[in-house]
């Protein structure tokens, strides 16, 4: 820091949101700053027992002295981003930029059909539909929205003076490297990039503004919808290694494989990676859960770590071992 860009390096679902919550409490940023499509990404972390969800917000939300952003790039849904902001009860700290497009709910039926819901496994949240509309300039705008008037604000001028006064900013993106528009497996992606380029550009900053960029892995791959996945295992072999899960948006289930070193190793590449994130190391070794400091992991876990640095040339400065917001190793 003072400016971390956080982006998946998989399919989405490699607990960016625990890593974001986390790093919110621990360096207690300013600003905590979402870019990505919309709320058809759920980011998941619990705290003292509570599990969170959001679709809207940063998933900095526990912190009650870091502001919450929402860059222009974003999609917003306006029932959902208000449930959010009152369940953190944070009024006074929320703002969204005049430019994010607003999903009405003939987008949300759009994205049930056949095309985008049926084959190419979209989470039906009208977000594709969305986008399309912006691309033909017929969106509606936050900035046209009455019941966000009190929340809107230049995201971009925010974020930027914030970091021209040495201020830590958070930047959180969603979904992951191969669910990108341009990157991933077209037409199986997202509706538009969520590289770290591409969230960076969401909430407006230029490239010499970050200092680090985190690339979040789970220690497994998992992948909900369709599109290829890689060395794919069965449903009951995943159930036996402790891999089925559910999407935090959808409720549908996961596909899972084995971790993907030449998936990992071009995500690295396409994001600039300077740190990497390893979640549910506790799923692939229950020996290492809540632990909390490396040298007190089993030594099958810590070569399995060593392993991944070794391929991808870039430390792992946060390692998750449970559903806990602290139960990371942290050894930045």
């Amino acid at each position: 820091m003072p400016c971390l860009v956080t982006v998946g390096g998989f399919f989405g679902d490699e607990g960016k949101g625990k890593i974001i919550a986390y790093l919110a409490k621990k360096d207690n940023p300013s600003i905590a700053v979402r870019g990505g499509v919309g709320p058809n990404a759920g980011h998941t972390f619990a705290h003292e027992g509570k599990e969170y969800k959001v679709r809207m917000l940063p998933s900095a939300g526990l912190n009650p002295a870091t502001r919450l952003l929402i860059g222009a790039g974003v999609l917003v849904n306006p029932q959902i981003l208000l449930k959010e902001i009152a369940m953190f009860q944070a009024d006074d700290r929320t703002y969204v930029d005049a430019q994010c497009g607003i999903i009405e709910q003939a987008h949300i039926d759009r994205d049930k059909g056949e095309h985008l819901n049926g084959k190419i496994g979209t989470t039906g949240t009208g977000t594709g539909p969305a986008n399309a509309d912006r691309a033909l300039r017929t969106l509606r705008m936050a900035r046209d929205v009455p019941e966000l008037s009190l929340y809107v604000e230049d995201v971009s001028n925010s974020v930027n003076y914030a970091l021209e006064n040495n201020e830590k900013v958070l930047v959180e993106g969603t979904q992951g490297t191969y669910l990108s528009l341009f990157h991933g497996g077209y037409p199986f992606v997202t509706s538009k990039d969520v590289t770290a380029s591409g969230i960076c550009s969401d909430i407006g900053i230029g490239p010499k503004k970050v200092d680090d960029v985190l690339v979040v892995y789970k220690a497994y791959v998992t992948r909900v919808g369709g599109g290829p996945l890689q060395n794919e295992i069965s449903e009951e072999e995943a159930k036996k290694r402790g891999w089925l899960e559910f999407g935090s948006v959808t409720g549908r289930q996961r596909r899972a494989a084995p971790f993907d070193f030449d998936l990992a190793k071009k995500a690295n590449r396409i994001n600039s990676a300077t740190q990497i994130a390893v979640t549910k190391l506790d799923v692939m070794f229950p020996a290492c859960a809540r632990v909390r400091q490396y040298e007190k992991l089993p030594a099958d876990a810590r070569r399995y770590i060593e392993d991944i640095e070794g391929e991808l040339g870039v430390k792992a400065t946060l390692i998750g071992t449970g559903p806990e917001l602290d139960d990371v190793i942290d050894r930045r």
